[in-house]
């Protein structure tokens, strides 16, 4: 257990930067950390009120925004467990997680309470909206008068950074309950402590070079461990000024808030690297003229100044450095990078560590790896030679989960009795300890945007479509291919031609895509002409075929 506590972060900072601006939504209004602060206390009078007990669950689901943060905060500020979903999650992923979960409160954004049916939902005695914290349904009569007394209160008995206090929650207790799925049957809610969030936002404190009042935009989603951490909780906790995007925007839209708001540092996934290195780098590079330029000594130099120049001024021309991190940066991509001396690095994580796992500054971390090992975990690989060998990375340290909410299967898997994290990720090490990760022994795919995508979950809904027998969904040029055997007996008993095989399966994959976000709809069905190769015990050889994907 480190010594540094969790909530102790905020408490300070609201206090120290009172005035200062905390929370802003984009083109839209800003809360100071005394308005942060004393949201927080009115949440805490109102939970009080209502019977909310330490330890309670407590769902949050909407876009990024102000409200969602002070949610965040006063719910594990009061002792209480936040279960964040995130906000492609279809309706029935949100029932079954708010059930699983067994959260009696939830915070929803309009919208997306429009598309569920409450009826589904079992446990939960309040609904407030996330827009404007109006109750949406409730089945206590009283929790509308504590809103209002809540207000009358704080108007009364005025907070001042000298009595703004929050009562101490220890390291120890479970500070949220994370979702990696949302199918009922692949539920894998990470329990996450006080300690392990604590133990990331100390990291960043200590390895990260920022000040009060810099600028932060936040815009990977914050149901996601990585943007919570990095572009929430940890800047809050220095009295930065974070500006939230909202719903997930296109690179170009986050260029440009870049460049308004010229943040202090970045905190990113490779795509918006990988994109502006493929649209305005890449071209340029392959022109005839800069081919010949780049080869000649000295005169290469001033070229890869001014692509240096053009992008860090892309990028607002204010940071210090660019944080990359939820998948890997292409090789082409991070060959320039690294030859321009551009300030980037490449952390690795994932959401059962809360999610930091290693990590260096830009002027220290080394080509194609992902850091060294953080202060709060030690790391080895299975293998019988790390530093040649590729094995599976295993971890272990303040970081870690406690295990899967209600799961007792999976956190037997992923945790061994020594308490070593096996990552399902395959890699080497370094005398130094940096990670070079190699490849994922785990099927797990990661999305655009560093989205955990089980393609088990989406085979299991094409697996129950027309004509099909199995199904195998894998990744292809950064989109979802799904590999269809079809069933043949059937097709034949039903006189169906190849033509209009095809066109089922187009109607399948839009039947499919009705029910999945954004992040796992599937671009293409191919069809298989034979039965997938499968081990003695009839499991699909899934490697050969994500090797032969790719």
């Amino acid at each position: 257990m480190i010594k540094e506590n969790f909530v102790q972060y905020f408490e300070d900072s609201i206090k120290h930067n009172w005035e200062l601006p905390a929370l802003t939504n984009y083109q839209g209004y800003t809360l100071t950390y005394a308005q942060v602060g004393l949201r927080i206390k009115q949440f805490h009078y109102i939970f009080n009120k209502n019977n909310v007990k330490k330890g309670d669950k407590i769902a949050l689901i909407g876009k990024n925004n102000s409200n969602w943060a002070v949610v965040y905060l006063a719910v594990v500020s009061y002792g209480a467990v936040i279960v964040p979903l995130l906000q492609d999650f279809p309706p029935n992923d949100i029932h079954h997680i708010v059930n699983h979960s067994e959260s009696i409160i939830l915070f929803i954004s309009e919208p997306i309470f429009e598309k569920i049916d409450i009826n589904e939902i079992k446990n939960v005695k309040t609904i407030f909206s996330l827009d404007n914290f109006s109750i949406l349904k409730t089945n206590d009569k009283n929790i509308g008068t504590s809103l209002i007394e809540a207000e009358k209160y704080y108007s009364k008995n005025k907070l001042t950074p000298e009595n703004f206090t929050i009562e101490k929650i220890g390291n120890n207790e479970l500070a949220g309950i994370l979702y990696t799925s949302g199918t009922s049957g692949f539920s894998k809610g990470v329990m996450l402590t006080h300690n392990s969030l604590a133990a990331n936002v100390r990291f960043a404190h200590n390895n990260f070079n920022i000040n009060k009042g810099d600028r932060v935009v936040s815009f990977l989603p914050l149901a996601h461990a990585y943007g919570c951490a990095f572009e929430f909780l940890w800047p809050f906790s220095e009295g930065c000024h974070i500006t939230f995007l909202g719903k997930i925007p296109s690179p170009q839209i986050i260029i440009k808030a870049f460049q308004e708001i010229k943040p202090k540092i970045i905190l990113s996934v490779p795509l918006v690297l990988e994109k502006v290195y493929k649209n305005k780098v890449k071209p340029i590079l392959q022109t005839k003229k800069v081919k010949i330029l780049t080869k000649i000594p000295f005169i290469n130099k001033i070229i890869y100044k001014k692509f240096f120049n053009n992008l860090k001024e892309a990028f607002g021309g204010n940071f210090i450095e660019i944080v990359l991190g939820g998948a890997a940066l292409s090789k082409e991509a991070e060959i320039f990078f690294h030859k321009i001396k551009f300030p980037y690095t490449i952390g690795y994580g994932m959401t059962e560590c809360g999610p930091l796992i290693s990590y260096s500054s830009w002027h220290e971390t080394k080509m194609f790896s992902t850091g060294k090992i953080i202060d709060t975990l030690e790391v080895k690989i299975d293998s019988d030679d790390p530093y040649n060998t590729v094995g599976e990375i295993l971890v272990r340290g303040e970081n870690v989960m406690i295990g899967y909410y209600k799961n007792e299967e999976a956190t037997s898997k992923a945790l061994d009795k020594d308490g070593w994290l096996h990552t399902g990720d395959l890699g080497l090490i370094d005398k130094n300890n940096c990670i070079f990760i190699k490849g994922r022994s785990k099927s797990m795919i990661l999305g655009p945007s560093g989205q955990n995508i089980y393609p088990e979950e989406i085979e299991a809904k094409i697996n129950n479509l027309p004509f099909v027998t199995e199904s195998l969904v894998v990744e292809k040029t950064g989109k979802l291919h799904a590999l269809i055997v079809p069933d043949y007996n059937f097709i034949e008993e039903k006189g169906i031609d190849t033509e209009n095989l095809e066109l089922e399966m187009i109607n399948n994959r839009n039947l499919l895509n009705q029910q999945l976000p954004n992040y796992m709809k599937i671009s293409k069905f191919e069809i298989q002409k034979d039965e997938f190769q499968k081990t003695p015990k009839k499991s699909i050889k899934r490697y050969l075929y994500t090797v032969l994907s790719n």
